[in-house]
């Protein structure tokens, strides 16, 4: 039989020399969110050393010059010639938009560069030339990729490689093996992701509560890899819900039956967030009892002002809470190998409290070869450098679940009441309560509150995928805002209390301006929404170790921002 082709060129190019590349993804797993419009968008942040350490862990790149390279639009349109994209999903392709967006330094989301292509999700690799865009002149770092789908949910794996330009060389790109996760090596990691035992008491009992069809309740809390960044997708591939189900199978359950889920982690938000979070995200406001809640912010907690008492108070509130839930301690890692474990596990050591920890489990095996024990690399274990892919979900997960099954298998005991051992890092804010603009009406220490002109509620919230929800949910969506405009820029409540954090929106955008908070006329702390940069909730401490009465609170806005916006999402109050 002939064989018949399809006609091509007369006269086709000769193929174009392939220049030196190294990835910064490889058949990376996505899945695109619910959007307004009916889109689908996976939003992959580059800013603040993400694309240097991508580039390390999954191009092998170990020059400085060249990791430099990447953190500035000039040196990286110096270092790099081309990108090469491809999008590859099963069954019909659709078409995608791929967006690689440079921050302004003006505006950071309006006035940098975009560089943008529709692509079909075949497989085929297209190529990005620089020389091909207009640039801004305000260009200032690479900010952010976007692959852009018509629809939510649809899921694909993609690969993004950059080509250098002459004069730059890139080592060999190398394939990662298959993870046997039933061979010794993997079980071995995960045996060493236990820190301690703990007392399992409270473990059990939920164990055995499940097993006998009574109402159980698993709870998470914690910041993004916790909501379950880096899971695709992220509301069943994330370690939280990976757990949920590795419990209901131990306890011989199906996951619609008695026991029931709650996921509240919350992207870049430490246990001083988590602290006025709990009460809401976890108990549901007096509706929920956990059985058992799962802590981890080990990784967030650098922004804990108070460097380990927000997270032992927190600790000492959910075990001391409604219910008296067992407590589990989960260290997530970095790319870059760091926790705060070392702060932090005086903890759990002080309350006997079981604690996992995923830089144990695979941190060690990644400087190792194959023959001495490695299972799974880096850019296995990680979708960025912050977040674990689902491989790395998984592991976590494992982790957990090996913890649970040994408690499972100890003998009941007794349970540990905490209250009377010392707090290794302090205790301050256990007893925090959190009132926003829906309840402060019904709260007893605030006896005054006069708004002025800050009478408008933000709806530009930080928004987080809850339970096994993919739309995201605001975060304090009964809020104070003061709009830029108003003759009273200040927001004034008598409140009594010995300590007091004001949660507040922060923000990249330029409308955005600051606040100074002060008490009984004395100036305690300024408010930058835009330290952190992006849209996100946070919380500062205004004052702590006052005495406890009625305090005169106000929060001025400065003159030179009064045309500016500024949102004020409720108070922590310790009385």
């Amino acid at each position: 039989m002939a064989v018949m082709f399809k006609s091509g060129p007369a006269a086709p190019k000769d193929p174009t020399k392939k220049r030196p590349f190294f990835y910064i993804m490889r058949n990376k797993a996505v899945s695109g969110s619910p959007q307004p419009d009916g889109r689908g968008i996976t939003f992959i942040y580059e800013s603040d050393g993400r694309l240097q350490s991508s580039a390390g862990v999954v191009g092998n790149i170990t020059d400085e010059e060249m990791l430099n390279n990447l953190g500035k639009v000039d040196t990286f349109r110096k270092m790099v010639h081309s990108i090469g994209v491809s999008v590859k999903k099963n069954g019909e392709p659709v078409t995608v938009g791929f967006a690689f967006q440079m921050y302004g330094h003006t505006d950071p989301y309006v006035s940098g560069t975009t560089l943008y292509t529709e692509i079909s999700s075949d497989g085929m690799e297209y190529v990005l030339n620089l020389e091909d865009y207009e640039w801004s002149e305000d260009d200032n770092c690479p900010g952010q990729i976007r692959f852009e789908f018509p629809e939510p949910g649809i899921p694909a794996n993609v690969t993004v490689a950059f080509y250098l330009n002459d004069g730059y060389d890139a080592p060999e790109q190398q394939e990662d093996k298959e993870i046997d996760i039933t061979g010794p090596a993997y079980k071995a990691i995960i045996e060493k992701s236990l820190i301690q035992l703990g007392n399992t008491y409270r473990v059990k009992k939920a164990i055995e509560k499940a097993r006998s069809g009574e109402e159980t309740t698993v709870a998470f809390i914690g910041g993004s890899i916790t909501q379950g960044a880096g899971a695709v997708p992220i509301n069943k591939e994330c370690y939280a819900y990976k757990t949920f189900e590795g419990f209901c199978k131990l306890c011989g359950k199906g996951t619609d039956e008695n026991i029931k889920y709650v996921k509240a982690g919350v992207g870049g938000t430490p246990s001083q967030l988590g602290l006025v979070r709990y009460d809401r995200d976890v108990l549901g406001g007096g509706k929920i009892t956990p059985d058992i809640v799962v802590v981890e912010f080990a990784v967030n907690d650098e922004g804990d002002e108070t460097k380990g008492e927000c997270y032992d108070s927190l600790i000492r509130k959910i075990y001391n809470g409604p219910g008296k839930p067992a407590v589990i301690l989960e260290y997530a890692v970095f790319a870059n190998d760091w926790n705060l474990e070392e702060r932090l596990c005086c903890v759990g050591e002080s309350y006997k409290l079981p604690m996992v920890s995923a830089r144990r489990s695979v941190v060690d095996q990644f400087y190792v070869s194959e023959s001495e024990g490695a299972v799974l690399t880096k850019s296995q274990f990680f979708y960025d450098c912050f977040h674990p892919t689902n491989v790395g979900h998984s592991i976590m997960a494992d982790g957990i679940l090996n913890m649970m099954k040994k408690a499972d298998e100890m003998p009941l005991g007794t349970d540990i009441d905490i209250t009377d051992i010392e707090a290794p890092k302090g205790k301050e804010f256990e007893n925090i309560m959190f009132y926003g603009r829906d309840d402060i009406a019904n709260c007893p220490l605030v006896t005054k509150l006069d708004a002025g002109s800050f009478t408008e509620t933000d709806t530009m919230l930080q928004a987080v995928e809850r339970n096994l929800d993919l739309a995201g949910t605001p975060e304090f969506k009964d809020n104070w805002m003061y709009a830029g405009k108003g003759d009273a820029p200040v927001f004034k409540a008598t409140i009594k209390c010995s300590a007091l954090m004001v949660v507040y929106m922060d923000s990249a955008s330029i409308e955005v301006g600051t606040a100074d908070v002060y008490a009984d006329g004395e100036k305690k702390i300024s408010i930058d929404p835009h330290v952190v940069g992006w849209t996100h909730c946070n919380a500062l401490i205004a004052f702590r170790g006052a005495e406890s009465k009625e305090h005169e609170v106000e929060i001025r806005i400065p003159e030179a921002d009064q045309g500016k916006r500024f949102t004020v999402l409720g108070f922590g109050i310790v009385e």
